[in-house]
């Protein structure tokens, strides 16, 4: 059920590994592009993002893949997968670099975990969260099909999503704080952990995101 998967290409982010997972998860063709015209033709889209979310949002804008997103997500029956960097991108606003705006495609902030950050008992927390987390799922959702509550996700990242409608959150994930770890809207699912590097899980995920046909 695959078809052509898009992954959006604005130079940030490691997009070879993403496309190579998605492969290994039995997609039919695997595009890295910021072509708007093959991402139009696409049958799911994937926007990842590793980096300074500074840099990533001047790429994304100067290559117009804001557009590029905003045209697949219209398109309800175009699954989109964001993930990491990518997942903050769709939010309203970040607390890095200084504050930076976002593209405002989720209500939201994204947050920094602070310093110093400390779990229940007091013990000290490293930041960036680098590693292995459970997921706890919030709400049913195809992409969770066949993956166990509480599965670990790999995870690096300094800053985390806290999105306003809380109705949108699928997964999420504690280190120090309780963060978002994966939100759902239409065909929009989107994770803050790295399904590429999460081993079996992970490829269970991006399997079931080729499966899906972008419905709730």
């Amino acid at each position: 059920m695959s078809g052509v998967v898009a992954v959006i290409d604005y130079g940030m982010g490691n997009l070879h590994s993403v496309a190579s997972a998605l492969a290994h998860a039995g997609a039919d063709e695997v595009l890295v592009t910021h072509d708007a015209e093959l991402i139009h033709k696409a049958d799911r889209v994937v926007f990842p993002g590793v980096g300074a979310i500074r840099d990533c949002m001047a790429e994304i804008r100067r290559l117009r893949c804001d557009q590029l997103l905003a045209d697949a997500l219209a398109d309800r029956h175009k699954p989109v997968l964001a993930i990491c960097v990518g997942m903050q991108a769709l939010m309203s606003h970040s607390q890095e670099n200084g504050g930076v705006p976002c593209l405002d495609i989720i209500p939201g902030e994204v947050r920094y975990f602070g310093n110093p950050l400390v779990d229940a008992d007091g013990a000290r927390l490293k930041v960036p969260h680098m590693g292995w987390n459970e997921v706890r799922q919030v709400r049913a959702h195809p992409l969770w099909q066949g993956i166990p509550d509480m599965t670990r996700f790999y995870f690096v990242h300094s800053y985390y999503v806290d999105a306003v409608d809380r109705g949108l959150v699928a997964g999420s994930v504690q280190y120090g704080v309780s963060a978002d770890a994966a939100l759902a809207r239409d065909n929009l699912f989107a994770v803050q952990f790295h399904p590429e590097k999460s081993h079996t899980a992970g490829l269970r995920l991006l399997r079931n995101f080729l499966e899906w046909n972008g419905q709730c």
